[in-house]
């Protein structure tokens, strides 16, 4: 059983020379990567914040997906209302297959007359896949033997995302968002007969953080709903936030998993964070669960001083 591979499940549609299948990948901690499923959130913080992420999903079992993601952000609304600009990068490992994204995000907020926020933002970048030149099933057969599966695939082409972002000053905030919204067909560089098609997917994210009255403490909700168009998923998550110090929560994933989150704070404005999940599905027999490690840092530049200017008559 140990010997399961991923791969399988990339195939297992049957499908020849063309690869249709969710690319996007799945975070524990998808409340620090909210720029990268919505470029519209990008900036909405008042600092210059980067996050690091790492996943390694279904332990021991071969072939399981990896991911790490890098992403930055900053809101320059102070410089002449330019908005939120955010740089993020994720690299993906399923099985031998290879995907990295870098996108730059821009966000635009528009200011609502009860002082909530309303923004639109935009994200274009480069996507690339990859497929190795052999692999081997679980039976130890060589799988480069089967001419339906196109081994030794690599393209690369333009993706685009877009999103609505709605923050209130009462503590919520939602939004809706598209990534691979050109649902991009890529094109094997020196095989035209293969191809790898972009799948276009949607999101709705929503949040809302409660203050535990007369205390410092809070009780945070998140929900996260996605599809590719074929498949749904939620993912509900609750987090109870102690004072700046660090937080414990729990996230259910339909169909998936169910996980624990822990987070300290070293130092303000410093987050590392870890999270552990339980298999719900079919793989629960052979994988130990998924684990994630998270680190956010963000910086904030000191508010300037009014200036007050005077005639000199006037002094």
């Amino acid at each position: 059983m140990y010997k399961i591979t991923i791969v399988l499940l990339l195939f297992i549609s049957g499908i020849a020379n063309n690869i249709v299948a969710q690319q996007d990948m799945m975070l524990t901690h998808f409340m620090y990567n909210k720029m990268g499923l919505n470029p519209a959130s990008t900036g909405m913080d008042e600092g210059f914040c980067a996050t690091s992420v790492y996943r390694e999903q279904w332990d021991k079992v071969v072939g399981s997906p990896n991911t790490g993601l890098l992403n930055a952000e900053a809101n320059l609304n102070r410089w002449y209302g330019l908005g939120g600009v955010g740089l993020n990068f994720f690299h993906d490992e399923i099985g031998f297959s290879r995907q990295n994204n870098m996108m730059l995000n821009y966000s635009q907020p528009f200011a609502l007359s009860n002082g909530d926020r309303l923004a639109a933002g935009l994200g274009l970048g480069l996507q690339s896949f990859g497929i190795g030149n052999e692999w081997v099933t679980p039976d130890g057969t060589p799988a480069n033997q089967d001419n339906s599966i196109p081994l030794g695939f690599s393209s690369r082409g333009l993706d685009l995302n877009f999103g609505l972002y709605y923050q209130s000053t009462r503590n919520f905030y939602f939004g809706l968002s598209s990534t691979h919204l050109n649902s991009k067909k890529l094109i094997d560089r020196t095989d035209k007969t293969k191809d790898f098609q972009l799948q276009r997917h949607f999101y709705l994210m929503g949040g809302y953080k409660y203050r535990l009255k007369s205390t410092d403490n809070y009780l945070d909700f998140q929900l996260l709903g996605k599809t590719d168009q074929k498949m749904a998923q939620i993912e509900l998550n609750t987090r109870f936030i102690y004072k700046a110090i660090g937080y414990a929560g729990l996230t259910y994933r339909s169909s998936d998993a169910v996980s624990i989150l822990l987070g300290y704070n070293p130092i303000p404005h410093f987050t590392v964070g870890y999270s552990y999940d339980f298999t719900l599905n079919k793989l629960h027999s052979v994988s130990r669960g998924s684990h994630e490690i998270m680190i956010k840092y963000c910086y904030y530049l000191p508010i300037p001083p009014v200036a007050v200017t005077r005639h000199p008559r006037w002094l």
